[in-house]
Order: C-alpha cells, then structure tokens, then sequence
C-alpha cells in the first residue's frame, strides 16, 4: 500500500491552466500585479504599499489627501501615477476606485460580530481566499517548482521567525529531492553557505521572508545573488527591498492581528511549490517516497496508529 505522501504525490498533480473565465483576482493581487512592472523609487515605493493596504479608503482620496497620508509631495504622487502607466493622478484614482467597487462587489456581506481569536481566523481566510485567486493560473508555481527540484543542491533560507517555514519546506523537499541545504543562520554562516552552494553546482535558493524583514536576510540574498544563485522569494510585500533581488517573488498575506503573526497562506504556498517540485519529476518522487517508507518501516520512526 503507497504511504499517505505517496498517494497524494501520485493523485495530485497540478495542472496547467488559465484562469477561469468570470473569476477576478482579489483586489490586493491586481494592485500588486499593477505595480509590480515598474521600477519604483522607495518613495514610490511607500506609495504603491500605502494603497495595497489601504485601498478602499485610499482610491477616494484627492492628491492632497494621499501625499499626506503617505508624507510625501504632491509631484511625487504625480510621478507615481506616471510611473505605473497612467496619464495623471486621476486617472490612476479611477482605476483604483474601480478596483476596490469591484472587491466590495463580490466580497461577503456584514460581518457578524466576533471576538479577537475569531478575527483573526477571519483575517487568515481572507488571505488565503486570496491566494486561491492568485493560483488560478499555476503555470508560474509550476515553472520555480520545476527549476527549484533541478537545482542540486537546493539551497533553503528563513532566518528569525522565517525559520519554522524554511525548515518545513526543508524537512519536506529532502524526502523527494538528493540535497537539500537548510540556511538559518545570517552573516558569515549564510555567506560560506551560499558561497559553497553555488561552488557544488547549485542553481537556486528558495528564501522565506516574513515580517518583520531583517537586514541579515536582504544581505543573505544579496549574497546568494553575487554568487550567482537565483533566488526566488516568499513573503507578504510584492514591493521593496527584498522583492526588488529576487529573480521571483510570491507574495501572499500573513495573518496579523494577534501578537504573533499567523502563517496560513505562506505555508500552504510552500506545500504548493513541493507539490510542483514532485510532479516535475515523478520518477524521482516515486523512487525516493518508496525508499523513505522503506527505511521509516525498517527503524519504525512513526507510531502505528
């Protein structure tokens, strides 16, 4: 009998696909999509996240009111609006009014009333509400996870509270992946590993990166990217700093309104990029799930419920 992890490597492959006529992407997602092409400035920058979380209050504020909110002149709202396509600030506000009508449109009724443990579960179902619109179309999951299972070895980052989410991923890749390397450490830990990565013929690292950002994380990336690793990214802002070094990002929300952030929809992108890495070689996937049982059987690591 195949194990449970087997079944599912076998049975759940994703498939390519476009996305189905009549589903529109969350708000967040098309503003993200709407300034992600450009390069901005950090003022810009400021900008463009300031609307993201604050778009139903934000795509009906005039120029003045938005330079405030934001603290910035009211020509760098001008050259934001430029920036990303449009002719002008109100033309940019039209599409944004458009753009969160929509989202009020389609999104539930009043809420009922809830006490702050039940917000905050509301609050991770909305992200991961959004994060089943922005897969829709899978393709791109499918390409990293098929370059991610290529790369030997395969490098793996989170440093801080970015690590429970490195080491799942790790834990999981290594059952069906030949060398998968776990980076937890910043400065001259990270820098010889992703240095001697590179040098064993790696081609990319998969980095976690969640609020809040460190600088030993961006210099973690930076690193890899001077030794000639790709970096392809996971974490909440599809704008800044972090975003602006990785070859690819995923960005997908993370719960915040407890004490401690919740990690959903962040750890269910990283079982769907495991889940790519599988199908892109199920050979592989097959043979060494089959092993692992083997030896799990031979040395009984799990209690038999």
């Amino acid at each position: 009998m195949p194990s449970p992890q087997q079944a599912r490597a076998q049975a759940s492959a994703i498939t390519s696909g476009r996305t189905v006529p009549g589903t529109e992407a969350a708000p967040t997602s098309r503003l993200r999509e709407l300034f992600d092409g450009p390069r901005l400035s950090p003022g810009q920058r400021r900008i463009a996240q300031y609307l993201i979380e604050h778009l139903t209050e934000a795509a009906f504020l005039s120029i003045t009111e938005l330079a405030d909110r934001v603290g910035v002149s009211q020509p760098s709202v001008t050259r934001f609006a430029a920036a990303v396509g449009f002719s002008g600030y109100p033309a940019l506000r039209e599409r944004l009014q458009s753009i969160a009508l929509s989202g009020l449109a389609g999104g539930p009724g009043e809420e009922d009333r809830a006490n702050e443990l039940q917000a905050a579960v509301d609050a991770e179902i909305a992200n991961l509400e959004n994060l089943r619109r922005d897969l829709a179309d899978p393709d791109r999951v499918i390409r990293v996870g098929r370059e991610l299972s290529r790369s030997t070895p395969l490098t793996v980052l989170g440093l801080r509270i970015s690590v429970s989410l490195a080491e799942y991923f790790g834990y999981a890749a290594r059952r069906i992946h030949p060398d998968v390397r776990l980076v937890t450490r910043g400065g001259s830990v990270a820098y010889d590993a992703l240095s001697q990565a590179r040098e064993a013929g790696g081609d990319w690292v998969l980095a976690f990166a969640m609020p809040r950002h460190s600088q030993e994380t961006l210099q973690a990336v930076r690193v890899a990217r001077d030794a000639g690793l790709k970096v392809a990214l996971v974490t909440d802002l599809a704008l800044g700093p972090l975003a602006d070094e990785a070859d690819v990002t995923f960005a997908t929300g993370t719960g915040s309104r407890l004490v401690f952030d919740s990690y959903a929809a962040p750890g269910v992108l990283a079982a769907a990029l495991l889940q790519a890495m599988t199908d892109a070689d199920p050979e592989r996937t097959q043979a060494r799930l089959e092993k692992y049982e083997q030896l799990s059987e031979q040395h009984q690591f799990f209690l038999r419920d």
